[in-house]
């Protein structure tokens, strides 16, 4: 298998359509090597110079006598696959392709393409792009990119590493973690993808040891198995993987067959599919980069009870709202601790935040006072220190650095971060001993966030439902499915899906209505009508045999009316379910991530209201639980305000069992949909039914 040095590492590269100008794109990897003296042997290929920079050229990569580790290709796209066959002659592990003119273009650069894709495939050549803008090794000055940022910059090594599939916007990361202190070992553009994609750069990235920290940027993943093993490795390996996922698709109208599919874009599946296997979303650069830089000290609370003092009592509130926001627990001081405070400073706000008062800049010795005994007997799991522009007064910056670190003895493995206006002089003194220093109180509480979310991942317990495909396979006929074939299919596989009658006659109503006493609900029975309400096909709470012959002939004559085309095969009659939620429980074949399950607020506010929650099947019955307490309705299901609880276990009986049906039959169904499920007390059931198949 390939491995990051391999790539990063060659002992030697070629690089084909080299130029003698060192601004244009064939001439500045090679002046980048020059200058930043790359150690392995360099061989531009260019037929039309004897030497290119001060270096022997070759008119081809053949011309070369040793085999060649690394080829950079920088030609037009119609002669980059012949290069690459020579490539394969020369034995070459990676080809780097900085060409563009393919799938970005349309059908004629889509065939070049899969040109490149087949010649990969079969010599095992390892191709990154076309249409990148290359990468680099801090380490060993491999310089493969004609980005100008490393020109302006003098990258070094230093853990962090990038992998973006935009080159540009991956310059744009590079260059605000540079100017930020961050110090980047590997950086890697990945373009069209017709290989090495974002997904397995991050893989490599987390196998590599000398990589603690990866930045990733992306507009799609066209490999979701490959990414989410990528994501689990960074997990496993206790690597921050920091992500920004751009471009949320609109869902087309294929997709609109249900309320299923219009309610998990793309984005929402990204959006989950991220945070379950650890990797943490970020909206900005900025926040990307607050981040990346809070995890140099390597330390990831696994609790999310936060500490803050402060001298600034504004700072505090501010803070402890930002921290609500994104789900932080500001719990308050044991009350003899408290009251230790209050003799230390009398004036002091002893909750938490903690307010040391103005009198912080009589007496610095209560900072270690008051951090002690936050970190001693409120059971915090880290801290934030609001010291704003004060700390970056030479006169108290250096008594506070010292105070801190008295402070902090004994607690190493506390994350401590500072929230101070200081100068790059003053903020390095307090870096160098380990402290995290931002400006932004906000921004502060946010990345203390990001690192509890990451000591959370890195230590969670993995449920898994102990699933066998063959249990839960179901013969599913390959047609267009009415509502009565659906229902009969999800109770096959163990769903409750309420009892109904078809009716084909309107004669075989009496029969129904002479022997219950019941209240039902009439819908049309169309495979091809999946909105049945959209065209009048269906009527509620209908008593006695006169209401329901009137309400067969309505529904037909409705139908008719709005859907003239469509293919009627009965009317059917259904108990109505009084009291309980109205919850959405749906599925989907996501094209990326394959089985995805969705649960939610159902019925007419699925769409409205979009309290809704999607998860990778099959699931556990511990994720399904999780599903439930995410959702902002969740109270609802616990008895919230005096109203009696649900049975919750049997609701995530029903989701596991859902979530196996679609795992298991994904070969044949595409999507599935149970909206309304009524949950109450003392039953769970559904009330319609939607099967699409493949």
């Amino acid at each position: 298998m390939t491995t990051l040095k391999e790539i990063m590492s060659p002992k030697s590269i070629a690089i084909v359509g080299a130029s003698d100008t060192k601004t244009r794109i064939g001439g500045r990897p090679l002046a980048n090597m020059i200058e930043k003296k790359f150690t392995g042997e360099v061989y531009p290929i260019n037929p039309n110079r004897d030497t290119v920079q001060g270096i022997k050229a070759y008119s081809s990569l053949l011309d070369v006598k040793e085999d060649l580790d690394f080829v950079l290709v920088s030609v037009p796209s119609k002669i980059v696959v012949s290069v690459l066959e020579e490539a394969v002659i020369k034995k070459a592990k990676t080809a780097l392709i900085f060409s563009s003119g393919f799938s970005e273009i349309g059908i004629q650069g889509e065939i070049l393409q899969n040109q490149i894709k087949k010649i990969s495939q079969e010599s095992g050549l390892r191709v990154i792009g076309p249409n990148c803008l290359g990468l680099f090794n801090s380490s060993n000055n491999f310089f493969p990119t004609f980005t100008s940022t490393v020109n302006r910059t003098n990258p070094k090594p230093g853990g962090f590493a990038i992998a973006s599939q935009s080159g540009a916007y991956g310059s744009h990361i590079y260059m605000v973690a540079q100017e930020r202190g961050l110090d980047i070992t590997y950086w890697m553009t990945t373009g069209n993808e017709v290989d090495l994609s974002v997904g397995e750069t991050i893989q490599l990235m987390a196998e590599d040891p000398e990589v603690h920290t990866i930045m990733a940027y992306a507009e799609s993943v066209k490999n979701g198995p490959q990414f989410t093993k990528a994501l689990d490795t960074a997990r496993s390996e206790k690597k921050p993987v920091i992500f920004m996922k751009v471009g949320r698709s609109e869902v087309g109208a294929a997709a609109a067959n249900s309320h299923t599919a219009s309610l998990a874009g793309e984005d929402a599946i990204y959006d989950e599919v991220l945070r379950a296997h650890g990797a943490y979303r970020v909206k900005s650069t900025e926040e990307m980069l607050d981040v990346a830089y809070a995890t140099k000290p390597r330390i990831f609370p696994v609790g999310k009870n936060l500490g803050i003092v402060t001298i600034s009592g504004g700072g505090g509130v501010l803070m402890a709202d930002a921290a609500s926001d994104v789900g932080l627990t500001v719990g308050p001081m044991p009350q003899d601790a408290q009251d230790i405070l209050k003799e230390l400073v009398p004036f002091a706000s002893p909750m938490n935040p903690v307010d040391v008062t103005a009198q912080f800049f009589n007496d610095l010795t209560i900072v270690p006072k008051f951090t002690d005994l936050m970190l001693s007997r409120g059971g915090y799991d880290a801290l934030i220190g609001f010291w704003t522009s004060a700390a970056g007064s030479p006169v108290i910056a250096k008594p506070l650095l010292s105070s801190l670190k008295q402070a902090m003895t004994g607690y190493e493995e506390k994350l401590f971060i500072n929230c101070m206006v200081a100068s790059e002089e003053i903020v390095k003194t307090f870096e160098d001993e380990g402290f995290i220093c931002i400006e932004d109180p906000t921004r502060a509480v946010v990345a203390m966030s990001a690192l509890m979310f990451f000591g959370e991942k890195f230590n969670e317990n993995k449920f898994k439902n102990n699933f066998n495909e063959t249990d839960f396979l179901v013969k599913i006929p390959q047609k267009k499915l009415n509502e009565i074939d659906c229902s009969e299919i999800l109770r096959e596989a163990g769903l409750p899906i309420v009892s109904s009658f078809l009716i084909n006659n309107i004669d075989e109503l009496s029969a129904i209505f002479n022997e219950n006493q019941n209240k039902y609900v009439m819908k049309i029975v169309s495979s091809e009508i999946q909105h049945k309400t959209d065209v009048g096909g269906v009527i509620l709470n209908i008593e006695g045999v006169e209401q329901a012959k009137k309400a067969y002939e309505q529904i037909l004559s409705n139908v008719k009316k709005n859907a003239p085309n469509a293919k009627i095969e009965g009317v059917m009659l259904s108990p109505m379910i009084q009291g309980g939620f109205e919850c959405i429980l749906g599925a989907k074949i996501d094209p990326v991530f394959g089985p995805i399950i969705m649960f939610g607020l159902g019925g007419i506010y699925a769409e409205i209201m979009k309290d809704i929650i999607f998860a990778e099947a099959p699931l556990s019955n511990e994720k399904a639980e999780e599903m439930i307490l995410s959702l902002k309705c969740k109270d609802l299901f616990y008895g919230a305000r005096g109203q009696v609880s649900i049975d919750v276990k049997a609701l995530t009986k029903l989701m596991v069992t859902l979530s196996n049906f679609i795992a298991a039959n994904k070969d044949q169904v595409d999507q599935v949909e149970m909206n309304p499920v009524i949950v109450s007390q003392d039953q769970i059931i559904a009330l319609d039914a939607l099967i699409i198949t493949k």
